[in-house]
């Protein structure tokens, strides 16, 4: 394959090249062409050669800010006819996006007309657009015509261009960088121009300081889109070694709309994303059923921002639908950090420290070769101010030699020719002519250039004023002088001003973050995105439920009169209502005896006044099922094991299972219980228990029983009918049950304590010991029963005493006319309140305290003032610790 075929002889001058050689060198120099000249930036400037000729052009032809707007044809022309030997699409689409503020978090230029949009809609044609060079430009232009840096050849030689901008901010960090070259790529994301400036000035307060440092300053990139960032492990990883991987995720909020109707609408998008394209990936992945529960997705963008809407169905929970659309759109997408540029001539991969250095390095020789070029140019001035010193203060005979000479060149051969006094101007000598005179020289000759200053000087500069603004300016720049020494002498003054220029483009520039930074999680399911909130659940006797946070309702005294708190249709009723937490699984029993299983989260949210969602359409409920009773379980599985689920019926019944019986319940549903007689019974309460407890049953009638839970065996099959808990009189019926902590003790010692009991403020001595008496107060529990004309009470739990099931109970509540037939029974603690339900859909609040403890056998005290012909139908236990225990009525906080 190396062989070479020599020339003919006699053929003209051919030298024999390999072609493997030449394709290999061709190949890397155009590799190399590709690399340096076209693709990757600059470190020092962040500009790729396409970029740094459009604004070196713009800046050339003076089309800068402030003045009139220019045809981008004219722009694009010029760049192209003089520097960038390229197509006219490539130079106009680099400066169409150097107009974006959702493609570059500084725009660079300043367009006007139609230079596209995020759609992404293409600009319009160059002949049709403006533009010219933005103020921030103007950042990077600064000093550029003070020897600041190199100009380097055009391609064809006629023209000289920079090689790199003087750049007084880090330009490759605050607007980034991609481009894609032979055998290497660069992705570098924006930031914020202020937060870069911070970390610029804390490595220069220490070149030591550390990546983990550096990010407390800029903690993040800062896209122009907005939008969120997730984490920053590959964060770090892209800061510390150039290259990384961040998440972007949309920015959401829900809205409230009509009735219930909720949208969830994305305002920010991730950078580089096409809003259309990503309205069509929704719209997609809705119309696959990978994203449930949108109804409508409109897209309602406009100049003000990002306006993705995406209605919702009713029962459809928005955290769960937002968790979808990042799961299955762009809406989350990655960002492939690959922080690569020119360096020295030489693409090199950089983390954070890296460029922040080279930005420094390359400020200081800008600063420094600024400085050179200003003191230079003041001395020059200097040098000619001394001569107009020396000529005004000797007057009368530069006058006197000017006037005897028969031209100017003569006169110019005089003036040379003459020693001057130095007296005046011997102060300024060694610091204007950098040690050209001696010191204590008594006299100077003048220079060319201070002869042709004296021979032009007008006549004005003579009177005295003029002859004082002459000493007023050497005197200035012996100052500016003095300065720029001190700059080039000390680094320190060096950064100094490095420090004050930087600051004074972030004053001018910086803006606020626009992405958020927030904590990182693993792939998320569903309920990962569902805040821990404790619920109150209430459903209908028609079998319709929903979810209200707690803090929508605040607590009142006993005796309020209630304000509306659920709408509910003709004839129907809230019988039941409890509170728990979002994530919690909540099993639904139902009239057929099947079970169904819920998270809190999944079930449909509403306003204290709301209707809430048929449970019809949440379960898979058979024709004319019915959920019957509501079941909260704890989160936590491992506390299933040691629990037993207590089934009681309105006709006495009462069996019990162990908990793991109902652990795996399909979305189907399972049976839970069998009745034995059929339709007439009912289901009135499950609980958890385990054997160590009491169950507590309460009657319609006004009796109650309690019993050892393992009085009632555990049944192993969820198709049994169970046992007798209770006996019931014709037309009775079982309307509570619960569960109540076991305290071993006789009837006396009972009867002892209940006599000086602590809650009855006598003052009465205890007639047990005072550790038996200390044992019985702290494991008192006190049951809570209320009727449904209002009124109810607080009894202590020891005066119901334990007996064998199946008995007929004991009185529990005087059921007398007043007070109507019982409600509900339960056990309650002094922190906790009640929340009470009418027929007429209204609810109380109320705190247990208010409560008055009684006798088991009296008629209780008034707690909701009911109207005629309205009653109490349902009362539900809020556990807790609410500080505000007063207030006017249930209704929305």
């Amino acid at each position: 394959m190396d062989s070479v075929i020599s020339p003919p002889a006699g053929a003209p001058d051919i030298q024999p090249i390999s072609i493997v050689t030449e394709m290999r060198t061709s190949f890397l120099d155009y590799a190399m062409s590709v690399i340096v000249a076209r693709a990757l930036p600059d470190v020092r400037d962040g500009l790729k050669p396409v970029h740094r000729r459009i604004l070196w052009g713009a800046h050339e032809s003076g089309f800068t800010a402030g003045k009139p707007y220019r045809k981008s044809a004219r722009i694009v022309g010029d760049v192209m006819g003089k520097y960038h030997p390229h197509g006219d699409s490539s130079i106009y689409d680099a400066l169409a996006r150097m107009t974006q503020d959702w493609s570059l978090r500084l725009p660079l230029i300043d367009g006007q007309g139609n230079f596209g949009s995020m759609d992404p809609d293409a600009p319009a044609a160059m002949r049709y657009t403006e533009a010219r060079l933005a103020r921030s430009a103007e950042a990077l232009l600064a000093d550029i015509d003070k020897d600041t840096v190199d100009f380097i050849a055009n391609y064809d030689g006629s023209e000289h261009e920079p090689a790199v901008l003087p750049a007084r901010f880090p330009n490759l960090l605050v607007n980034g960088a991609g481009g894609i070259a032979v055998g290497m790529a660069t992705n570098i994301p924006p930031h914020n121009l202020g937060e870069v400036i911070d970390a610029v000035r804390a490595w220069l307060d220490d070149q030591t300081i550390s990546v983990d440092e550096l990010m407390k300053y800029l903690p993040a990139p800062d896209f122009p889109t907005g939008a969120l960032i997730v984490g920053t492990t590959g964060l770090r990883t892209a800061y510390e070694t150039g290259r990384g991987t961040i998440i972007m995720r949309s920015r959401s909020i829900v809205e409230e709309g009509r009735g219930e109707k909720r949208s969830l609408v994305l305002t920010e998008i991730p950078f580089q994303q096409g809003k259309n394209a990503l309205v069509e990936k929704i719209a997609e992945a809705v119309k696959d059923k990978r994203i449930e529960g949108v109804s409508d997705l409109r897209d309602e963008s406009n100049r003000e921002g990002v306006r993705i809407v995406m209605e919702l169905k009713r029962d459809a929970t928005p955290e769960v639908v937002l968790n979808q659309v990042y799961r299955h759109t762009p809406a989350q997408q990655t960002f492939s950090i690959n922080m690569l540029a020119i360096r020295g001539g030489r693409p090199e991969l950089m983390g954070l420290r890296d460029i922040i250095q080279a930005f420094v390095q390359f400020r200081e020789e800008v600063i420094t070769r600024r400085s050179k070029f200003e003191l230079a140019k003041a001395r020059e001035r200097a040098h000619v101010l001394i001569g107009l010193v020396i000529a005004v203060s000797n007057l009368d005979e530069v006058v006197r030699v000017i006037r005897a000479s028969a031209n100017a060149a003569a006169a110019r051969e005089q003036l040379l020719a003459r020693d001057w006094d130095a007296t005046e101007v011997r102060p300024y000598l060694e610091l204007v002519e950098a040690g050209d005179y001696a010191a204590d020289a008594a006299t100077i000759r003048l220079t060319d250039a201070q002869v042709k200053a004296i021979l032009d000087l007008r006549l004005s500069k003579l009177t005295a004023l003029g002859r004082e603004e002459i000493g007023e300016e050497l005197q200035e720049l012996a100052v500016a002088i003095t300065g720029l020494l001190e700059i080039l002498a000390d680094r320190v003054k060096l950064y100094a001003v490095l420090r004050a220029e930087i600051e004074e483009v972030s004053d001018k520039f910086s803006t606020k973050r626009r992405s958020e930074l927030i904590a990182a999680g693993d792939d998320l399911d569903d309920e990962d995105l569902i805040e821990r909130e404790d619920m109150v659940v209430t459903v209908t006797h028609s079998g319709w439920i929903k979810r209200v946070a707690l803090a929508e309702y605040r607590a009142q005294k006993r005796g309020g009169k209630g304000r509306s708190g659920m709408a509910t249709k003709d004839e129907d009723v809230i019988t039941n209502i409890f509170v728990t937490s979002t994530h919690n699984p909540v099993l639904f029993f139902s009239s057929a005896g099947k079970v169904y299983r819920q998270k809190v989260w999944r079930l449909p949210v509403g306003s204290p006044q709301a209707k809430g969602r048929s449970l019809n359409n949440l379960l898979p409920l058979g024709e004319g099922e019915t959920i019957t009773t509501v079941l909260p379980l704890p989160e936590d599985e491992t506390e299933w094991g040691r629990l037993n689920v207590m089934f009681a019926t309105a006709h006495g019944s009462v069996r019990r299972n162990s908990m793991d019986a109902f652990t795996n319940v399909p979305t189907a549903g399972k049976l839970a219980i069998r009745f034995e007689d059929g339709d007439a019974d009912r289901l009135i309460g499950v609980a958890l228990c385990d054997e160590g407890d009491d169950v507590f049953l309460a009657a319609r009638s006004g009796k109650a029983i309690r019993f050892a839970a393992d009085d009632v065996r555990e049944f192993v099959s969820r198709t049994s009918t169970g046992v007798r808990g209770m006996s019931l009189p014709e037309g009775d019926e079982v309307i509570s049950m619960a569960v109540l902590k076991r305290f071993d003790a006789t009837s006396e010692e009972r009867e002892d304590y209940l006599k000086a009991a602590p809650w009855k403020g006598e003052g009465l001595e205890p007639i047990l010991s005072e550790t038996r008496h200390a044992q019985f107060a702290a494991a008192e529990q006190f049951i809570l029963t209320v009727t449904s004309n209002g009124y109810g009470k607080r009894s202590s739990a020891f005066e119901y005493r334990r007996t064998g099931r199946g008995g007929q109970g004991i009185v529990n509540i005087d059921a007398s006319a007043r007070n109507g037939h019982v409600v509900a029974s339960m056990p309650v603690g002094p922190d906790d309140q009640l929340m009470l339900v009418t027929d007429q859909a209204k609810l109380i609040r109320m705190g247990i305290n208010d409560i008055r403890i009684m006798g088991r056998g009296t008629q209780g005290v008034t707690l909701f003032k009911v109207a005629d012909n309205e009653h109490v139908v349902s009362a539900a236990l809020i556990p807790g610790d609410d500080d505000d225990a007063e207030g006017e009525a249930v209704s929305p906080a």
